[in-house]
């Protein structure tokens, strides 16, 4: 008996048609990659910011996950910039909660930081960008005065400078008051 072209199985199987997305196409493939660093659940990459918190997340990137050898526990690596380093060390206990959230179980013992320029080696590409609030229209009357202050100066970096400088100081003053 011959098999129908609508059969799921054999060679004859039809595609399904539609749309799929993109992240089921690329599963297998994010997967195996993140297998290579160690990172058994991809969840930890791919919802990093969930679970670091947006705080936490803009500067630090997992990079990968060591095992010992006894199997008691791993040690997950972070990347983060020099300056953010002791922010970051004093929220790890708090971090590592929530890892361990992420898995299930008591995966990570430790957590360790790797600092480098927010730009620089291979692993340290993905920008460490600071998130800003909305960003407020400041009165016309603060741009013209700050444009002033600008003025002043013949070096136009310098003078930018200035204005920005001028600007945020006459911004922070109608705020607080």
């Amino acid at each position: 008996m011959a098999q129908s072209p609508y059969s799921k199985s054999g060679p004859t199987r039809r595609r399904n048609r539609g749309f799929q997305a993109a992240a089921t196409l690329l599963a297998d493939r994010v997967q195996k990659a993140a297998e290579g660093r160690g990172f058994a659940v991809t969840r930890l990459l791919t919802h990093w910011p969930d679970i670091a918190g947006a705080q936490l997340a803009a500067v630090t990137r997992p990079v990968k996950i060591s095992h010992s050898r006894g199997g008691l526990g791993a040690t997950l690596t972070l990347l983060t910039t020099g300056p953010m380093a002791p922010m970051v060390e004093m929220q790890l206990p708090r971090l590592r909660e929530r890892v361990n959230a992420c898995y299930g179980y008591n995966a990570v013992q430790r957590i360790t930081l790797t600092q480098t320029a927010a730009t620089g080696f291979a692993a340290g590409q993905a920008s460490f960008a600071r998130t800003r609030g909305p960003q407020l229209k400041p009165d016309p009357a603060l741009v013209e005065r700050a444009g002033q202050v600008a003025r002043q100066f013949d070096d136009p970096t310098l003078a930018e400078a200035m204005a920005r400088l001028a600007l945020n100081i006459a911004t922070r003053q109608t705020r607080n008051t």
